[in-house]
């Protein structure tokens, strides 16, 4: 039996239980081993009983991805302990955050404002987007009032990944079953979350601070909580709310920046919120995720710190071929049958020819552009010939697409390539561009333009 003051691992000296369920506890611990008496939250598992091993995989599955967290608003891992005393107790020791939880502040009966639960949702998707730009996503999968604190310093933070998984876990043959009732999504009773089910969880709890009922409690027609009839707030936001609380994940917005650019843009009409790219007569969704073209060899390894990008040559074989080769002997070839091709064909083949793989370059030409928090990279390999562009991230102002007017006339325009204008550091020029993608189909432009910009989003 555990008791206040007890010291546990002999370090840790329990004060005040903060909770209790299903063989776990959860205490408010003074950290002796620090000079100040550090405040943390000790979670502590008993094995045996009514615990059984799923529960011990989840337990340590907490502990592990807390330790690869690193968000100014999810509590810190600091310790993970087991104590073999007639019970056998697993440790698990995080940040203490002051403040209470959305669950109390409802409990002494709080009302909540349209702007604060606005506000409140903001700052949910900030952190629902560093988890899901994980490869593969981290979902919470148990979003609720209880698991969101207040904090002292007015910001919210997400506490208790006893229920984490990340998505390739789903997909194995078997998987737990976790979540709370009202909030979890269909699919997630199913196995099958997703992101959109940590948006599904959201959208519920943001409806429990503005109606003051758990969704549990609501009626549903055809599976939609209803709701409208009791809260007060802008038909924008009840339209956001809704399409939130898709029973049908298909139909909810796809991934937590959607989610915010939606909440955050004063949207005129709700289901049109498309953005023109200049003249072009080719409209764009604002963080619009476009999925990648079928046939397309571009490789994207994307990380919550990095952004990767392979673009292969059109004709690999060429490449692989000539790629293969070392300078010296390349240049030696070409010395030989330069002579020979002057003599024997006219002068004006060669010069066609030269001008023929010049605007071939990208059958040749691999190219990988890589992005971090502090600088970016371009690095073009033409069979064997290497050229790098490097620019400051944080100097970035735009990710967009190049447009030229097409062999028909100005009034009709293609894509041509993806241009990085950034802010120039030299006082002779106001910006640099970088451009890479020359000789890519449309919908690759897209999907990549798409994937850099979001993928910046999460770091901004």
């Amino acid at each position: 039996m555990l008791e206040a003051e007890q010291v546990i691992n002999e370090r840790y000296q329990l004060q005040k239980k903060l909770g209790r369920n299903a063989g776990r506890q959860t205490w408010l611990a003074k950290d002796l081993s620090t000079d100040n008496q550090q405040q943390v939250v000790v979670k502590l598992l008993a094995f045996g009983g009514d615990v059984q091993w799923e529960d011990l995989k989840l337990f340590e599955r907490e502990a592990q991805t807390l330790q690869q967290l690193d968000h100014s608003r999810i509590p810190k891992y600091q310790d993970y302990f087991s104590i073999d005393d007639r019970t056998l107790w697993f440790g698990l020791v995080q940040e203490y955050i002051p403040g209470h939880s959305l669950k109390q502040l409802l409990d002494k009966g709080k009302r909540f404002s349209e702007a604060t639960v606005k506000k409140i949702a903001q700052e949910i998707l900030q952190i629902l987007i560093y988890l899901h730009g994980f490869n593969p996503p981290l979902l919470h999968r148990d979003i609720k009032p209880s698991n969101l604190i207040l904090g002292e310093d007015n910001s919210i933070y997400l506490v208790d990944f006893g229920a984490v998984q990340d998505r390739a876990a789903t997909e194995g043959a078997t998987f737990t079953v976790v979540g709370t009732y009202g909030y979890a999504p269909m699919e997630q009773f199913g196995g099958k979350a997703v992101p959109a089910s940590d948006l599904y969880a959201l959208g519920a709890t943001l409806i429990h601070l503005l109606t003051r009922t758990p969704p549990g409690e609501l009626p549903t027609a055809d599976l939609k909580l209803q709701f409208c009839d009791r809260i007060t707030v802008s038909s924008q936001f009840t339209k956001w709310l809704e399409k939130i609380l898709y029973p049908a994940v298909e139909k909810r917005f796809e991934t937590a920046q959607e989610a915010l650019d939606y909440l955050t843009t004063n949207h005129q009409n709700f289901e049109s919120t498309w953005a023109s790219y200049g003249s072009r007569n080719k409209i764009i969704r604002n963080h619009q995720i476009f999925r990648k073209p079928f046939s397309s060899r571009i490789k994207i390894e994307r990380y919550p710190n990095l952004i990767e990008i392979t673009i292969p040559p059109k004709n690999n074989k060429a490449y692989e071929i000539f790629n293969g080769i070392s300078h010296p002997i390349t240049l030696g070839v070409l010395l030989v049958l330069t002579p020979l091709l002057f003599f024997s064909y006219p002068v004006i083949f060669i010069i066609i020819l030269g001008i023929h793989f010049y605007h071939s370059k990208s059958n040749f030409m691999e190219t990988r552009v890589s992005l971090c928090h502090h600088k970016f990279q371009i690095t073009t390999n033409l069979l064997g010939f290497k050229q790098q562009q490097q620019g400051l991230t944080k100097t970035i102002q735009d990710i967009s697409i190049n447009y030229v007017s097409s062999s028909q006339g100005t009034e009709q325009l293609k894509t041509d390539a993806i241009i990085i204008n950034t802010k120039s550091i030299s006082k002779w020029q106001s910006y640099e561009r970088f451009v890479f993608g020359k000789g890519l189909k449309e919908e690759e432009l897209l999907w990549l333009v798409s994937e850099i910009r979001n993928w910046l989003a999460t770091i901004s």
